[in-house]
């Protein structure tokens, strides 16, 4: 019995010291237990994490430190992109600033070099301004269909650097005013008396303006309005005045006189002419001033009606003459119609126009031996 004990704890002892020596860690018995635990020892927790890592990288989830750094790392990431860029922009307007001076040097020195071969030119004058062209035909200009002139420093009127001595060299256009040979107005005298056709005036109410053109006071007439003479048919266009009247008749002036212009189809051209004398008011006179515009290039449109029956003396015999427009450009091939008989208007009538203009008359011009005809 006791061998087999003593045999037990020699066994018992070996086993213990064998599993000690060569199975380390399989088997391990409790300090405060004499049974032994299987299974390794609790793991440090310096193991725990690392093993807690590798499980997170293997799965694709980023550690809480690295999600805790991240909003701080982009943010870096993209005020760092910005400065680039910003830097990246500055060199791009630098490099743009470069070649717009470069340019601008390439250009100066091409305009220097142009200089150089270029003859200095005079500026061109400044262009004149000229009234508007209102609805019908303007006065004493194109009527006959002329180019219009250019503009010239210096602008045609009645007086001065302009006056009618002028007119032919201020502008090329205007030469028949200078070397023209039938031209008007004229004094009319030693006509040949004859049985003149009457002149047909068509005449009734029509619209009209009013425009102060800055040469005279015109009035531009609806359609409707015809003279009929040596068989063709011509429509008023627009009449206008001249202080004093520019027709003479035997040396005599008149105080005023009205131009009524006429055209047909084929763009001839008849004025008839109203001399007009101080006297009685007369209503077709006074609507006009009554409408006339405040500044001059105005026109005023008033919603009356004229009827130019108004401005026609009762006895209609007149004398004749091929003539010319009396304002540049001086178109010649102009019927003249010169009624002999001048209506009246009042001393008030004819202040208000003088008011504005004292004296809008071309002088008389040579008549170059002209047939002047003159109905009984």
């Amino acid at each position: 019995m006791r061998c087999t004990s003593f045999n037990s704890v020699l066994l018992r002892q070996f086993l213990l010291l064998l599993s000690l020596f060569c199975l380390p860690g399989t088997l391990v018995y409790a300090a405060e237990e004499s049974k032994p635990i299987t299974g390794a020892e609790a793991k440090p927790k310096e193991f725990e994490d690392s093993e807690n890592l590798l499980k997170q990288k293997r799965d694709g989830v980023e550690s809480p430190a690295k999600q805790k750094a991240k909003p701080a790392t982009s943010a870096a990431a993209s005020a760092k992109a910005a400065a680039a860029q910003r830097e990246k922009d500055d060199l791009e307007a630098d490099a743009l600033a470069d070649k717009i001076a470069k340019k601008m040097a390439e250009l100066h020195k091409e305009n220097e070099l142009k200089k150089a071969q270029i003859p200095l030119r005079r500026p061109e004058p400044k262009p004149v301004y000229r009234a508007p062209v209102p609805a019908g035909m303007p006065h004493g200009s194109n009527l006959a269909g002329d180019t219009p002139s250019a503009a010239h420093d210096v602008h045609w009127s009645y007086e001065g650097e302009g006056g009618p001595q002028r007119w032919g060299k201020i502008d090329p256009a205007n030469a028949k005013c200078d070397i023209g040979e039938r031209q008007s107005p004229i004094d009319i005298r030693g006509g040949i008396r004859v049985d003149l056709e009457p002149v047909q005036f068509d005449y009734k109410p029509v619209r009209f303006n009013v425009i102060d053109n800055g040469h005279t006071i015109q009035v531009n007439l609806g359609a409707g309005n015809f003279i009929t003479i040596l068989g063709r048919r011509y429509e008023l266009a627009q009449f206008h005045f001249h202080k004093p009247s520019e027709e003479r008749i035997n040396g005599r002036n008149y105080d005023m006189v009205a131009h009524m212009v006429h055209k047909d189809v084929d763009g001839k051209i008849v004025v008839v002419a109203v001399l007009i004398e101080q006297g009685k008011p007369n209503s077709l006179i006074q609507t006009v001033w009554n409408n006339m515009p405040l500044e001059k290039n105005d026109t005023v449109q008033p919603s009356g009606t004229l009827d130019m029956n108004q401005i026609l003396p009762t006895n209609r015999q007149y004398f004749t003459y091929m003539g010319s427009l009396t304002t540049p450009p001086c178109t010649e091939g102009v019927l003249w119609v010169v009624i002999k008989e001048p209506i009246e208007v009042s001393q008030d009538q004819i202040s208000i126009f003088s008011r504005m203009y004292p004296m809008n008359a071309r002088p008389t011009q040579n008549t170059s031996g002209r047939l002047i005809k003159e109905s009984n």
